[in-house]
């Protein structure tokens, strides 16, 4: 390729500035290992002049949405709040350069404001953990993978940290070659480097300090079957051992039984739920599984301390 690739990078208000770094640097990275100007790059906003990030930094840039300049590839960037960002100004401008042919992916959260523009509907696509709970209820068309960034999909999208630059990597391998790839890894000290099919979060076996096949297997099953509970006794039954064997395991490893660790991991999801979405507590409990609110409630108040319509008013 003769010319650097211009990338365009719209920063949404509250915007992730982890995420922004680990967009720029690798590009910026490319072009001192290469020798040669392969990526330039410019930054643009609503108001077009100015985006203030999540940790209150501020950062100039060099357009506003109605005067974009031809590029190869839009990143739209967010952070917290991203549903309170998605406005008219943006989504025209998405549409605006869809209709243009340009390719437009999306960092951390922003693959909800690409899927609140109608881009994501049956395309994988991948955003930060945190938001998987409430995007999943939103955008029911749109398959949600836990994949760090997905890429072969006409709308690139990656989960945000670190999982950016791991894009961004991949891009450059696309493009420029595997052994430039891995001299700006170098430079980046980054040996961690992961590809698409890597999940987001630890394994299971990692975030509870066990390697017993038999509990991540009971785990997973839990996970699957937020919304429609199974028994710890046909689980038991499902991955080959006694509900007995099953009650001695969660002891031994998690200090719990299955029941309640099953019971905390739904009232967890409910609580993003709660925080993330404008669900009624009705809509809440039965996507977790409770037969009604009322039930709901007591669990949740129980388990939190407070109820699920007082949770939404708090800010932790």
């Amino acid at each position: 390729m003769d010319r650097p690739q211009h990338f365009v990078i719209i920063l949404v208000e509250e915007f992730s500035h982890i995420a922004f770094s680990c967009a720029v640097e690798p590009l910026r990275i490319a072009n001192l290992a290469s020798g040669k100007e392969l990526y330039s790059w410019s930054l643009a906003s609503e108001d077009g002049t100015q985006a203030v990030c999540s940790n209150g930094t501020v950062s100039l840039v060099d357009h506003g949405l109605d005067d974009l300049p031809r590029c190869d590839q839009i990143f739209l960037l967010s952070g917290i709040n991203m549903k309170n960002h998605v406005t008219r100004p943006i989504l025209a401008c998405l549409r605006r350069a869809r209709s243009r042919g340009t390719n437009i992916g999306a960092l951390c959260s922003g693959a909800w404001l690409l899927a609140s523009a109608g881009f994501l509907d049956g395309m994988k696509t991948s955003i930060h953990w945190e938001y998987h709970d409430a995007f999943a209820e939103e955008f029911p068309d749109v398959p949600l993978v836990r994949n760090v960034f997905v890429a072969d999909e006409k709308h690139m999208t990656a989960s945000g940290g670190t999982a950016t630059a791991d894009l961004m990597l991949h891009l450059i391998e696309r493009d420029h070659g595997h052994d430039l790839s891995v001299a700006v890894a170098d430079k980046m000290v980054y040996n961690a480097v992961r590809n698409a099919t890597a999940e987001q979060r630890v394994s299971l076996q990692s975030r509870n300090g066990m390697r017993n096949a038999h509990m991540v297997r009971a785990i997973q099953r839990m996970q699957a079957a937020i919304s429609e509970p199974v028994s710890p006794s046909l689980i038991a039954e499902e991955i080959g051992i006694s509900t007995r064997q099953l009650e001695r395991l969660f002891g031994k490893y998690l200090n719990t039984s299955p029941k309640r660790f099953y019971m905390e991991m739904r009232l967890e999801r409910a609580r993003n739920l709660l925080v993330q979405t404008e669900n009624s507590v009705t809509e809440v409990a039965l996507a977790c599984g409770f037969e009604s609110a009322g039930h709901f409630s007591r669990v949740y108040r129980s388990c939190f301390g407070i109820t699920p319509n007082s949770q939404r008013n708090r800010i932790d």
